[in-house]
C-alpha cells in the first residue's frame, strides 16, 4: 500500500484516538459558528497509512502519543525551522524484525563492496540526469552516457563531480548563470525543500529494510546522521529537479517557497518511475532499492536495484 505524505503549515492540534491521527484546527471554539459546522473542522486518518508527515508550523501541537504511534508504525517525521525549511528528521529505532543481524551485514560490508555499490549509484545518477537534459532541453548528451560507462570502483575519477558541473550549466536553460548551492539563489530553494523530502522517504526505506541510515557506502561526515540515505537518494534526486523544471517553465514565481509550492513536491513518494523494468510509486521503488541493498550486504546479489527516467 502506498504510504501518505500529510503537510502541517497552519496551526492544529494533532492527538491520537483509536490508532487514529486526529486532526483539529484551533480557534473554532471561540466563534459564534453551530456546533456541527465547528465539527466539520476535525478530521481524522489512519495511523497505518501515514509514511511521511511534514511538521512546518510554530504553532503546532502533537502529542507524545502521536509521535510514538507514528513511529511504531515506521513513518518519518520531518520538522521545519522558523524559515520553513527542513530541519529534522525524526525516524523508528527498530524498523525491521531481524534489525540487529542485518545491521551486523552493514557494518561488515568490505571496502571494495561498498566501493562497488558507489560505483553502481553514480552511473545510476549519472544516467538519469541525462535522461533529464535529453527530455527538457537541447544539451549534448552523449558525454554524460559515455561517462555512465566508463565509472569506476569508487567513483575514482570523480565522474560523479564532473557530470555534475556539466548538468547544473545545461539543466536550466532559462537561468543561463545558474549556480547549485544550499545557500545559493532560486530555484535552489525548491532544490533544498525537495532532497529534503526525498531524504525522508528514503531513510524510512532504509529504516524499514533494517539498515542503519548512518554509515554510508561513500558518504562519511562524521556531523552526518543520514549518510547512508545520502547515498542511496543520488539516483532519486533527478526526480526532484524534475518538479522543479515543471515550476520552472510554467512561469511561476520561485522566489520565494511559498504553501503552494512545497506542495508540488509532497506528490513525490507517490510519483510514478520505471524500475526492473515495471512502473511503480517512487515510495515503493525506494523500498526496492534499500530491499536490495541489504541483500548486496548480505551476499545474495551483486546489484542494487534502481530506477531508471525514461523518454
Amino acid at each position: 500500500m502506498i504510504k501518505r505524505t500529510l503537510y502541517f503549515g497552519n496551526p492544529a492540534y494533532l492527538s491520537l484516538k483509536n490508532s487514529q491521527l486526529v486532526i483539529k484546527i484551533p480557534g473554532l471554539e471561540k466563534s459564534n459558528m453551530h456546533q456541527n459546522f465547528k465539527d466539520e473542522f476535525t478530521t481524522t486518518v489512519p495511523i497505518e497509512d501515514i509514511g511521511v508527515v511534514v511538521l512546518d508550523s510554530m504553532y503546532l501541537t502533537i502529542t507524545s502519543g502521536v509521535i510514538s504511534a507514528l513511529l511504531d508504525n515506521n513513518c518519518a517525521i520531518v520538522t521545519c525551522d522558523s524559515k520553513c525549511m527542513p530541519v529534522g528528521l525524526l525516524l523508528p529505532l527498530a524498523g525491521n524484525t531481524i534489525q540487529s543481524e542485518r545491521f551486523r551485514k552493514q557494518l561488515d560490508a568490505s571496502l571494495p563492496l561498498k566501493k562497488q555499490l558507489w560505483q553502481q549509484t553514480i552511473r545510476a545518477k549519472i544516467y538519469n540526469q541525462a535522461m533529464i537534459l535529453g527530455k527538457y532541453t537541447k544539451a549534448e548528451t552523449g558525454n554524460m552516457m559515455a561517462w555512465t560507462e566508463t565509472v569506476r570502483s569508487g567513483d575514482s575519477d570523480n565522474l560523479e563531480g564532473r557530470a555534475a558541473a556539466y548538468y547544473w550549466r545545461n539543466v536550466f536553460p532559462a537561468i543561463p548563470k545558474f549556480v547549485r548551492g544550499r545557500d545559493e539563489a532560486a530555484p535552489n530553494n525548491l532544490l533544498n525543500y525537495g532532497y529534503a523530502i526525498l531524504r525522508a522517504v528514503v531513510a524510512r526505506a532504509l529504516v524499514e529494510s533494517g539498515l542503519l541510515p548512518t554509515f554510508g557506502i561513500h558518504h562519511h561526515n562524521r556531523y552526518n546522521a543520514y549518510c547512508l540515505a545520502d547515498d542511496i537518494m543520488e539516483p532519486y534526486r533527478p526526480y526532484v529537479d524534475e518538479i522543479v523544471i515543471g515550476i520552472i517553465n510554467e512561469g511561476i514565481d520561485y522566489s520565494t517557497l511559498t504553501r503552494d509550492l512545497k506542495a508540488r513536491f509532497l506528490v513525490l513518494p507517490t510519483t510514478e518511475v520505471v524500475i526492473g523494468g515495471k512502473r511503480s510509486p517512487l515510495m515503493v521503488a525506494v523500498s526496492q532499492t534499500t530491499s536490495s541493498l541489504y541483500k548486496c550486504f548480505n551476499g545474495e546479489i551483486r546489484l542494487i536495484s534502481y530506477p531508471e527516467i525514461v523518454d
